[in-house]
């Protein structure tokens, strides 16, 4: 989940009756959907040591600190291991993860009911998902071909607070509305819901 610290295990197994030492690259980078890498945020190696028939797991943390500054609107971490076997002539196998963050930011009530020509009330939900406190919020609401947008106030470390929105609308039928909510430190979480209007 995007503001969390990205924990990671890669599994070795050895599958041949001989001993191996296996040497390990790993590097992670922020990318855009493209692939086109961003920012490296990890670069490590290891050696581990690989009896017949034995596998080992390799715990690889990426703490939000890392990565926070370098990610894009995609939200996407390209993470890729090297795996070398030494002592054997060239036998390598890379392994390669796409990480695309979630986000729980925006969490939309609707009224259980909803009816042509009579005022609404939606609940907006929006947190902050980082270890750090935000300002300059800002949720832009796109709703019947309009949009509106509404300043914020700064919000805590993982704080989350909500808004009361109301609107009447003007035809039966399906709604759609659109919540776009940024801040100094990232932008463009978005969460929509689709309104099923009933005749007056």
């Amino acid at each position: 989940v995007f503001g969390k610290d990205i924990n990671l295990i890669l599994v070795l197994n050895n599958l041949s009756s001989d001993r191996k030492s296996v040497r390990v690259d790993m590097s992670a980078s922020t990318i855009l959907y493209t692939r086109r890498a961003v920012a490296e945020i990890l670069k490590a190696a290891t050696s581990v040591e690989l009896g017949p028939k034995q596998g080992k797991h390799i715990r690889v943390k990426i703490p939000y600190t890392h990565y926070g500054k370098y990610l894009t609107t995609d939200k996407r971490i390209q993470v890729t291991a090297l795996c070398e076997v030494m002592r054997t002539r060239g036998l390598k196998l890379l392994v390669e993860k796409t990480i695309i963050l979630e986000d729980t930011n925006i969490i939309i009530k609707l009224p259980r009911r909803v009816v042509v020509n009579k005022a609404v009330t939606l609940e907006i939900s929006y947190a902050n998902p980082l270890p750090e406190p935000v300002s300059r919020c800002v949720l832009l609401v796109t709703l019947m071909n309009q949009q509106v947008k509404i300043n914020l106030a700064r919000l805590a470390p993982r704080e989350r607070s909500k808004i009361y929105f109301e609107f009447t609308p003007r035809r039966a039928g399906p709604l759609q509305l659109q919540v776009d909510f940024s801040c100094d430190k990232f932008s463009h979480v978005k969460g929509f819901v689709t309104i099923a209007v009933a005749p007056a």
